[in-house]
């Protein structure tokens, strides 16, 4: 079994003082892509928070704006009020000394009845008056002292709301600045982490064809028996048949046309089964059989990567295979493809691989969602379904993940 150890540089630690390693492999960036993942959503959490945050003080500013507003509205209608009624109490004054002045108003009150009773109803209606005006006046005082106060009030809540929101915007950059920082440098890990495996393949394959070629000499070259024991009379050696180092047998393919896809992958360990088979390791991953590649991207799968060919031989002619999540594409749209052609290349990011039947008419779903089998996690029967036919090609099936649900058209093919 091969150890392949690749050192190549490594990002900076996740967070300061952080231990980093000098040898990073494939094992470490996985870990490291794990950890960034983790933190990202972690601090997404958070500025989500930030925001739900901002927004209700946000909404609380807005409403002491709105009274603040309203109150100065009614302090000014208070204000006009009173000058009005200021205005009023001097004209009244100014008609009571006018229409009764000085000696005359008080001789007139010796003059007649009718005089008398007159100024005694000026001055009754005077003082009533003055005592409604005063009255007002006061009312109209303790009105604004109490519009004051609450404006005051307002205005400590406005300043605390304006800082609160402030601190809120403040701290919500700061949460997306890091947010954008994690992602440059998960984007960095990934790149390395395809580096690492990139080299790993590489170096695999140039050792399998450097014991190919040792195989191949090895069979071209005849042995000979031990030499003869020492004799008097020279004789000379019998010669041997050559006995030929054979190499290990190559997997037959079905008489169907297909073949194991990840018959070369390393580390290859099955998971559950749901929408359809998920995989961890890495190394190439082959079509299945002949076929035209559909699409190599997909909106909403994890990397965006979502591999699709349509089969165009063997009892699934026609049925679409998918190969999404943490694989690097290695084909184009239109492009044929045969059980010899290497679709991509997995590497050991932290969704692994899913392959399975996809829905040929919406890509990039799948049939499973496509016939309401999937909840989220569930196993479907088409799932089930492509880990036999995985099977029958001589790769692991994927681990039991409950009861699949729903059930397959009619003359779907069985494995």
């Amino acid at each position: 079994m091969l150890v392949l150890l690749i050192a190549s540089s490594i990002v900076a630690a996740l967070a300061p003082g952080a231990p980093v390693s000098a040898t990073p492999t494939v094992g470490s960036d996985q870990l490291g892509i794990a950890q960034l993942e983790q933190q990202i959503a972690s601090e997404g959490a958070k500025a989500e928070a930030l925001v739900q945050r901002y927004n209700e003080a946000q909404a609380r500013l807005d409403a002491v704006n709105l009274r603040i507003t309203r109150d100065q509205r009614v302090l000014a209608a208070e204000q006009r009020m009173q000058a009005q009624e200021r205005r009023a109490m001097r004209n009244l004054a100014i008609q009571a000394y006018t229409s009764n002045r000085g000696t005359d108003a008080t001789l007139s009150m010796f003059g007649g009845t009718s005089s008398v009773q007159r100024v005694q109803e000026q001055s009754q209606y005077l003082a009533t008056v003055n005592s409604q005006l005063y009255d007002r006046i006061t009312a109209l005082r303790m009105l604004d002292a109490n519009v004051r106060d609450a404006q005051q009030a307002l205005q400590s809540e406005q300043v605390q709301a304006q800082r609160t929101v402030a601190e809120l915007t403040a701290a919500h950059d700061a949460a997306t600045r890091s947010i954008t920082s994690d992602e440059a440098q998960l984007s960095h890990v990934k790149g390395n982490l395809r580096v690492l495996l990139a080299a790993a393949t590489a170096r695999r394959e140039a050792e399998q064809a450097a014991t190919e070629r040792a195989l191949a000499a090895a069979a071209q070259t005849p042995t000979t028996d031990a030499a003869p024991p020492t004799s008097t009379t020279p004789t000379r050696a019998k010669p041997v048949s050559p006995t030929p180092r054979r190499p290990p047998p190559t997997p037959v393919a079905p008489s169907s046309g297909y073949a194991n896809p990840f018959r070369a992958a390393l580390a290859l360990t099955p998971e559950r089964i749901d929408q359809g088979v998920d995989f961890a390791g890495s190394g190439p991953v082959y079509a299945i059989g002949n076929g035209v590649v559909l699409c190599t991207v997909g909106s909403g799968w994890p990397t965006g990567t979502f591999i699709a060919y349509r089969l165009t031989n063997g009892p699934a002619s026609g049925l679409v295979v998918y190969v999404a999540e943490d694989v690097e594409p290695n084909v184009q749209v239109g492009q044929a493809v045969s059980s010899n052609t290497v679709i991509g290349r997995m590497y050991l990011g932290p969704n692994g691989v899913e392959i399975g039947w996809a829905d040929g008419t919406s890509l990039p779903d799948t049939m499973a969602r496509r016939y309401g089998q999937y909840d989220g996690s569930s196993a479907t029967a088409f799932g089930a379904n492509f880990s036999r036919f995985l099977q029958s090609l001589g790769a692991p099936g994927g681990t039991a993940n409950g009861t699949p649900s729903g059930s397959l058209p009619g003359g779907w093919p069985q494995w």
